[in-house]
C-alpha cells in the first residue's frame, strides 16, 4: 500500500480546521436548541466542524409518494450542533432482484435529495473547502453518501456517473449482496475470501476519482484487501468494538457480527483510517463518550470519528418507517445531539483538542485527502 495518507500532517491540518472556528466564541448553532446550552460545549462545537459520518436520508422508490413527504434536513441540522452529515442512502431494501433495478433506484433517489436539499436550501460538499466554507457560514451542508456499491452492477463507468452526481462517500457493501458482487459482508457466510475482483476494481476507481471508500459492512478480509490496494486513507463510518455490548443483551448479540475487534481496529488505524462510533449500544450519552473512549484507548484520539447511523430528518409527515431522528437519540433531544454527546465527552475526561479531532476534524482530514486529485 501507497504510503500517501501517511505523510499528512495532523498537527497542521488540525490546527487549520480550529483556526477557521477560533474567532466564534458560541456555537451559532446553540440558537436552534430548545434549552440552554453549556456555553463550554457551544465553544467547543464551534470550533470544529462536527460531521456525523454515517446518518441516513431515506427517500422513497417512488417519486409521486416522496411529492407528499416534508423533511426538514436544515432545521434538525441547526439543533443537532453538526455542522455536516454523511447522507446515506442504500438501494438494496427490498431485495434485488434483477439487472437495472438498483441503478433506478439509485438515480431516483438523487433526485429526489436534489430537490429535498434544494428546499432546504443546502448543498452538497464536495472537498474539504465546500465543508469549511459552510462551517464559516454557519450553514448545514451535506456529504452524499450511498451504503452499498450496489448500482454499479459490473459497469464501473457508473462511478463517475455518480461523482458528477455529487457522490463523495461510497460504502463499498451493505447488508444485500450486489448481484455482481463486490466482496464479503460481515453479516452473511464467507464466499470470495474478502474482495471479488469487481470489489478491488471500485476501490481503484474512487481512488482515481477522488471518493472516500467507506468499508463498514466488510469481513475482516475485505477490509485488508481494500488496504493492499488503495492509495488514500477510508473508514469504517459505524461500528463499535466487540468489548463495547452495553446493557441490553438482546441488541448486543444482534449486532456482534457488526462490531469491530481490537486487531482489526488497529490495522485500519496503522492504514490512516478512521473508525466511526455508533449509538446502537448505548442507553445514554455517558455510555456513548466511554464507548468513545474506549475505541480512542485502542486506536488513539486522530483515528475515531462519530457514525451514529440514525436519521436526521426522517419526512415529519410519514409513518414510522422512516425511523427516529437523531436528536432524539436520548430523551426528548432538548440540545440537540452533539450537544449532549460533547458535554459527556468532557465528563468522562476527553480533552477539547481531543474532541474537536473527534467530532470532525478525523473525518475532515481523510475527506480531504480521499477527494484531492
Amino acid at each position: 500500500m501507497e504510503s500517501t495518507n501517511r505523510n499528512w500532517s495532523r498537527r497542521q491540518f488540525m490546527g487549520s480546521i480550529a483556526g477557521a472556528g477560533a474567532a466564534v466564541m458560541m456555537n451559532p448553532f446553540s440558537s436552534w436548541a430548545k434549552s440552554p446550552v453549556d456555553p463550554t460545549v457551544a465553544a467547543i462545537i464551534a470550533k470544529t466542524i462536527g460531521t456525523d459520518t454515517h446518518n441516513h436520508m431515506d427517500v422513497p422508490f417512488n417519486a409521486e409518494e416522496f411529492k407528499t413527504l416534508q423533511y426538514d434536513l436544515f432545521g434538525e441540522m441547526k439543533q443537532s450542533g453538526f455542522s455536516a452529515i454523511c447522507m446515506t442512502f442504500c438501494v438494496d431494501r427490498p431485495k434485488l432482484t434483477k439487472m437495472g433495478e438498483a441503478y433506478e433506484r439509485f438515480i431516483l433517489s438523487l433526485d429526489e435529495m436534489d430537490e429535498m436539499l434544494k428546499a432546504n436550501k443546502m448543498k452538497r460538499a464536495l472537498n474539504l473547502a465546500d465543508l469549511k466554507e459552510a462551517h464559516k457560514k454557519n450553514h448545514p451542508i451535506v456529504v452524499q453518501s450511498v451504503e452499498g456499491g450496489h448500482f454499479i452492477e459490473g459497469k464501473i463507468d457508473r462511478i463517475e456517473v455518480a461523482y458528477q452526481r455529487g457522490l463523495r462517500h461510497l460504502g463499498l457493501l451493505h447488508d444485500g449482496q450486489s448481484l455482481v458482487p463486490l466482496g464479503d459482508i460481515y453479516t452473511n457466510p464467507p464466499h470470495f475470501g474478502g474482495l471479488t475482483e469487481s470489489g478491488i476494481e471500485v476501490v481503484k476507481e474512487c481512488n482515481r476519482l477522488g471518493i472516500l471508500v467507506d468499508l463498514a459492512h466488510c469481513s475482516n478480509e475485505g477490509i485488508d484487501d481494500a488496504l493492499k490496494i488503495s492509495t488514500k486513507p477510508m473508514l469504517v463510518s459505524h461500528t463499535g468494538l466487540n468489548t463495547q455490548l452495553g446493557s441490553n443483551e438482546k441488541m448486543a448479540q444482534m449486532m456482534m457480527p457488526r462490531l469491530i475487534s481490537k486487531e482489526q481496529a488497529k490495522i485500519l488505524a496503522n492504514a490512516g483510517g478512521v473508525i466511526g462510533v455508533w449509538t446502537h449500544l448505548a442507553d445514554s450519552p455517558t455510555v456513548y463518550a466511554k464507548n468513545v473512549r474506549a475505541m480512542v484507548d485502542v486506536v488513539g484520539a486522530d483515528h475515531v470519528c462519530i457514525g451514529t447511523d440514525s436519521k436526521m430528518a426522517p419526512p415529519s409527515n410519514s409513518n414510522e418507517r422512516f425511523g427516529r431522528k437523531t436528536n432524539l437519540t436520548w430523551g426528548d433531544g432538548q440540545e440537540g445531539f452533539l450537544y449532549y454527546v460533547v458535554d459527556a465527552m468532557l465528563k468522562v475526561g476527553f480533552t477539547e483538542d481531543e474532541i474537536v479531532k473527534i467530532a470532525g476534524g478525523n473525518y475532515c482530514r481523510i475527506f480531504d485527502a480521499a477527494t484531492s486529485v
